[in-house]
């Protein structure tokens, strides 16, 4: 009986000591068979997590951020220990114990679904099996994917530490609002850094990995206060929290910026403009799309927020001022039907929803309205924000420049704009007005001469209305505002400022039969003139024949030098800007007239540097010899040494500088351009008035202004560059001058001034004064030649009059041309009055 009994416990031993080992050596087979070929561990040792690229004002204030993911990464020993141990509370809590998976946790689920019959499954993975799932596999449902979970989670137990673990973690995890990591999601549901975080803020954030997308703080706030209250639960159970703690965080209500119960990260940031989304343009075509929306970069931009603004201001000031004088009223293009407009809740629902530019600034903040009534008299309107004050009324007289009536313009269910009208002495409310953002365009920029760096830049009228960048992506005819580069290329080619030139009429004959006439913006001729009269003029002709003496040939290298082009062709009518370029690319070209002739290169960003605080990019290769030294008399700042490329000679810059000055004083910007210091600058009109330009400077900065259509059409006799962008410029450069300053241009060693008579180019006495009287600078060496007039050799046609009916034409003179021959050509010259800015015919 006892050798029976022990045979058969005996053979039951057998049969587990078999089956255990049949089942070791399955289990061994199938973690073999599915362990080969794993992702390398290793590589999480190198992982680094896709994180926010953010861009900085020059003051170190963070004015925008692009991500795919919105994570921002934060180390370890960074990761307050309270957060941690809200997670591990929630998630794993025999985290620092086990080596990758926990078996009990296992069990226990095991347990609990058999149980439930399936209908309770208990999650038992740990932390580190999530790291694996999160980075090596997927989140694809299956035995293979646990097993392999499973294998990794042990091996990652070996190459990392705990804490390296649980910092990849807390940076990879999604936790709701497009946010990933717990940095990144303390900002968005409390506007607060880790430290400031308490500790139920800490438990919610912990809360969130179960079903972030069912834990709402708003939404589902009954749901989200429960698992909070549960991962509280287990914090004090833990002894992480004392029981104290704990109590009075559980009865916590929870408070979030969902909730309107902290300002969003986001309200604290300027709306995104085109300076920040050019750097995106640009950074990503330098380091490529993926490193910037994932590489987690410090950029630190050049943008002068308060000068941004400025150029933002006088841009929308101009761009409205033209819209409004040609009284045409078109509105949003937006409605909202009338059965919404019921209740007030509901009509701000539904405006809330209307796609229209929201990051208008001009004079006042420009509101979303809906016209809830009208008549003839006035419109009673909605409007957006507005809880308080009086009724918002718009009364008939408000859109008198349109010349229609209220009920003409607007129906009811209208979405329009609208803006506070404010008393000029006292800032006190007068009423709402009618506001529309201008069909026509225009673009801004403004940047230090000496450095490159790019102040502010406006590309449109609002970029919410128009994302297209005008000042660096349209490219337009420049008009005459090209016609310096033309003159520094004759200058270096023997010309003068007192140099003549004949303003006579031409044509050019430009095959199949096609004659090119160009004439002067005043459809007048003016004889014999000198170059400097010919740039404050803008005289059109006289450019022509100057670019056929020079060639065209040189003219297009001065410009291609300069930046302007890359290619330009050699045919005459570029001479005058008839090749399309970009207001960035003139903007940077006048800096080097400004700065004495030395090459600088435009940039919007000061520094890039990478996710560990290495510089990747740094713009300034200046050299500073004295920075690092304390000793530096009072009242001197440090040496700067550059090695910039020179563009041209200095004195060539100077000359161009000075005829430049000539035409803000007297030519055709005089009047619109008048600023505190000494500036010089071009306007520009093409064929049409399709395009409208200046671009002028002081001794630090150099700006530019364009305002044409975006599908290019006239604008009217009326809208030239000096009517409309000298304006902008000046408005603009008020501010700038303020903050930066300016002073003489500097004169380049190398010459000497001789007064000339600016009319006729006739050199009169060190004595001599006057309206007339003009100091030129000349190299040493260089005298002024009188009695010689450059015609660019084109032949005087016996049928082409030498000057237009209306003026004296019996004043004129004999003048010997470069050919040799004699001519004779009007001599009287026009008033300021009868010429305006050129153009190209």
């Amino acid at each position: 009986m006892i050798r029976f009994i022990l045979s058969f416990f005996g053979a039951i031993f057998s049969a587990i000591c078999i089956g255990a080992l049949f089942a070791a050596l399955t289990v061994g087979a199938i973690f073999w068979m599915y362990g080969r070929d794993l992702p390398d561990t290793d590589q999480l040792a190198r992982y680094a997590p896709p994180t926010i690229s953010r861009i900085y004002s020059s003051e170190g204030r963070i004015i925008d951020e692009f991500a795919r993911e919105r994570r921002l990464f934060a180390p370890a020993d960074e990761i307050p220990a309270l957060v941690k141990q809200a997670f591990i509370s929630a998630e794993d809590k025999n985290f620092y114990t086990h080596g990758g998976f926990d078996s009990r946790g296992i069990l226990a689920a095991a347990v609990q679904a058999v149980k439930s019959r399936g209908q309770t499954v208990r999650g038992a993975s740990t932390i580190t099996q999530q790291v694996m799932k999160n980075f090596l596999l997927g989140g694809e449902r299956s035995a293979e994917r646990k097993i392999k979970e499973l294998i990794l989670a042990t091996r990652i137990e070996d190459t990392l530490s705990k804490d390296d673990i649980l910092e990849l973690y807390l940076n990879e995890i999604y936790l709701g609002q497009n946010t990933y990591g717990v940095a990144a999601a303390a900002q968005t549901y409390f506007n607060k850094t880790l430290g400031e975080l308490t500790i139920a803020e800490a438990a919610y954030l912990g809360a969130l990995p179960q079903r972030p997308a069912a834990l709402h703080p708003v939404r589902d706030q009954e749901a989200a206060i429960s698992r909070r209250n549960y991962v509280l639960r287990e914090m004090y159970e833990n002894g992480y929290i004392t029981e104290d703690e704990y109590r009075e965080a559980r009865v916590q209500p929870l408070r979030s910026v969902q909730n309107g119960d902290f300002q969003s990260f986001r309200a604290s940031l300027p709306a995104r403009d085109y300076f920040t989304d050019e750097i995106r343009r640009q950074l990503s075509e330098d380091f490529g799309e993926g490193e910037f929306f994932t590489g987690g970069l410090s950029v630190r931009a050049t943008v002068d927020p308060e000068l941004q603004e400025k150029a933002a201001q006088a841009l929308r000031a101009g761009l409205e001022g033209y819209d409004r004088s040609t009284g045409r009223w078109r509105g949003t293009g937006e409605t909202i039907p009338e059965d919404q407009l019921g209740s007030e809740e509901q009509w701000r629902a539904a405006l809330s929803d209307v796609d229209i530019a929201r990051d208008i600034f001009l004079e006042h903040e420009w509101h979303p309205a809906v016209v809830l009534e009208v008549s003839n008299q006035q419109a009673r309107l909605g409007i957006e924000g507005v809880t308080d004050g009086p009724e918002p009324i718009v009364p008939a007289d408000d859109v008198s420049w349109t010349g229609q009536s209220l009920n003409q313009m607007l129906d009811v269910g209208d979405v329009v704009h609208v803006r506070r009208m404010t008393s000029d002495s006292d800032g006190s409310f007068i009423r709402w007005t009618l506001r529309q953002v201008p069909e026509v365009e225009g673009g801004f920029m403004a940047m230090d001469v000496h450095n490159g760096r790019v102040l502010a830049m406006q590309g449109g009228f609002s970029y919410q209305h128009s994302v297209f960048n005008r000042a660096t992506q349209a490219t337009r005819q420049p008009g005459s505002s090209f016609k310096p580069f033309v003159y520094a290329a004759a200058l270096d080619s023997g010309f003068t400022p007192a140099t003549i030139v004949v303003d006579a009429p031409i044509e050019v004959d430009v095959g199949g039969g096609e004659v090119w006439r160009p004439k002067n913006y005043s459809n007048r001729f003016y004889g014999p003139t000198p170059l400097r009269t010919g740039i404050e003029r803008s005289r059109n002709v006289m450019t022509v024949r100057l670019a056929e003496e020079v060639g065209m040939r040189t003219v297009g290298d001065y410009a291609e030098r300069f930046g302007v082009y890359d290619t330009m062709g050699h045919y005459l009518a570029n001479s005058l800007g008839a090749e399309e370029t970009t207001l960035f690319r003139m903007v940077a070209a006048y800096s080097m007239f400004a700065n004495g002739g030395e090459r600088v290169e435009p940039t919007l960003v000061d520094r890039v540097q990478d996710r560990y605080g290495k510089t990747v990019y740094k713009h300034d290769r200046r050299d500073c010899l004295d920075c690092d030294d304390p000793q530096i008399e009072a009242g001197k700042g440090p040496r700067i040494v550059s090695d910039l490329e020179r563009v041209i000679d200095p004195i060539t810059s100077y000359q161009i500088t000075s005829m430049m000055q000539g035409v803000v004083e007297r030519g055709t910007a005089s009047g619109a351009v008048n600023l505190s210091v000494p500036v010089a600058g071009k306007t520009g009109t093409t064929n049409n008035e399709r395009d409208a330009w200046f671009v002028g400077f002081t001794s630090n900065i150099a700006a530019g202004c364009y305002i044409g259509y975006d599908q290019p059409r006239p604008m009217g006799r009326s809208a030239t560059g000096g009517g409309l962008c000298a304006p902008v410029f000046n408005e603009f450069m008020k501010e700038a001058v303020e903050k930066y300053g300016g002073g003489e241009f500097e004169v380049p060693d190398g010459g000497h001034f001789i007064k000339i008579d600016r009319r006729t180019g006739e050199r009169l006495p060190d004595s001599a004064s006057g309206e007339g009287v003009v100091a030129e600078y000349f190299r040493l060496g260089e005298e002024p030649i009188f009695g010689v007039a450059y015609d660019g050799g084109f032949a005087m046609g016996s049928d082409l009059p030498l000057f237009n009916r209306g003026e004296n034409e019996d004043d004129s003179v004999q003048v010997r041309t470069a050919t040799g021959e004699v001519k004779e050509i009007p001599k009287n010259r026009a008033t300021v009055n009868s010429l305006s800015s050129g153009g190209l015919y």
